[in-house]
């Protein structure tokens, strides 16, 4: 077998995040092959990638093709409506405070996985099969079997085949879970009055309630609940649900109308042990599952794409093995901090609103009055939270030029 039948790296799952690590890759040198069914996602659920993650859709050439079905999300208001002791004051936070046009950018799922698709084709080695039914390891290279009786070698496997990934079983990494007492609806709906660019999030007792600016008059919704209340108001008629839903906004956004198929499903966290072992690294819902709080965890995939593909390309320019112990020990020091930080945070939200202990409360709502008090303190928090000071990867760098198997491409 020659050299040239080896790819540098073979990801294992085809939806948003590892077609987003696959393009990564390819537009960073590296030979890649993607393997997994086409994507099945067909609701109008979106994604709010901010914007790092813009920049990459950017960077490897797929925001052409989104600019015009996403809308902008220039601020985001959180409001207290937990009936603490202390009730705190509206923050505000506008991107112009971060010299930002927009924080970033509220994505369709569906035209987003259709745009990576179409961008996958003559980057990159797609091999659509229903699943991946094997792997054996070889001295140097991992050998994968698909449902087809396609074989693929790969120096260096990434997981991006889900929480319940097959990759990550077979290079043995290990995982942490929780569940909370909550079930999450999402659903699309018209409204009457603008929502001017601004996403809207509740701090309520049972869990927030976030309001996310849609194109055209539409909003996107994220309702956490207890289960036994997600299920009364997926039992209600359109009718019933936005005089439910208005009740939350107290009329912020006017009548509301023409709602999609509402869905629910319960709130669960997962993080793996280690990122990397036996040539094999996590990205997306392999590495990190968390709440939809705060918009986290595919922005997080996109900078786990975007590391792989720097700490790959970097080996591989050096004559280092990609899929080598020093790859797989520098990409968990990327990575690690970063999601060890953002799974915490999202945890400790959703864990103070569930709280009795009165002392709970009253630290998050001071924690409110100052941030609604300080500019500094808002100018900071919105730094770290939509420009992480964690190093940057080259790929999701503001007018990042790659330079990749078919020629540049610059933002």
């Amino acid at each position: 077998m020659s050299r040239a039948d080896i790819f540098d790296i073979a990801v294992v799952g085809a939806g948003p995040a590892g077609l987003i690590t696959g393009l990564s890759c390819a537009f960073s040198g590296l030979s890649t092959a993607v393997l997994g069914p086409r994507s099945s996602i067909t609701d109008g659920r979106t994604s709010a990638l901010f914007g790092g993650s813009i920049d990459l859709l950017k960077a490897v050439g797929v925001w052409p093709a989104l600019a015009d079905v996403s809308a902008p999300i220039s601020g985001i208001s959180i409001a207290d409506a937990s009936g603490g002791l202390l009730s705190a004051p509206e923050v505000h936070f506008q991107a112009k405070e971060i010299e930002l046009d927009a924080f970033g950018y509220n994505v369709p799922n569906v035209p987003l996985t259709r745009a990576l698709e179409a961008a996958s084709a003559g980057r990159l080695s797609r091999i659509v099969c229903e699943g991946v039914t094997g792997f054996a390891s070889e001295a140097d290279y991992i050998l994968i079997s698909d449902s087809d009786g396609n074989q693929i070698r790969a120096r260096l496997v990434v997981a991006a085949d889900g929480r319940a990934s097959s990759a990550r079983q077979f290079a043995g990494i290990e995982v942490s879970t929780w569940s909370y007492p909550q079930s999450a609806i999402v659903a699309t709906f018209r409204h009457q009055r603008p929502h001017r660019g601004v996403s809207t999030e509740l701090h309520r007792r049972a869990g927030p309630l976030t309001v996310v600016p849609g194109q055209s008059g539409l909003s996107h919704l994220v309702w956490v609940d207890t289960p036994e209340e997600a299920a009364r108001l997926l039992a209600l008629d359109d009718l019933g649900f936005a005089g439910a839903l208005n009740a939350e906004l107290k009329g912020h956004l006017g009548a509301l109308s023409e709602f999609s198929p509402r869905q629910a499903f319960r709130l669960t966290g997962q993080t793996a042990r280690v990122l990397g072992k036996n040539r094999v690294v996590l990205a997306g819902e392999a590495a990190h599952v968390i709440p939809p709080i705060g918009a986290q965890g595919l922005n997080l995939s996109f900078r786990d794409a975007a590391t792989i593909a720097e700490i790959a390309s970097d080996a591989k320019r050096n004559g280092s093995d990609v899929g080598g112990d020093a790859t797989l020990a520098r990409y968990e020091s990327a990575r690690r901090r970063d999601i060890a930080t953002r799974v915490f945070a999202v945890d400790v939200l959703n864990r103070s609103l569930l709280s009795t202990l009165p002392g709970v409360g009253l630290a998050r709502g001071f924690g409110l009055f100052a941030l609604a008090s300080s500019s500094a303190l808002r100018v900071r928090i919105m730094r770290e939270g939509f420009r992480p000071s964690a190093s940057t990867p080259a790929l999701m760098a503001s007018s990042a030029a790659v330079t990749g198997g078919n020629g540049a491409m610059e933002a």
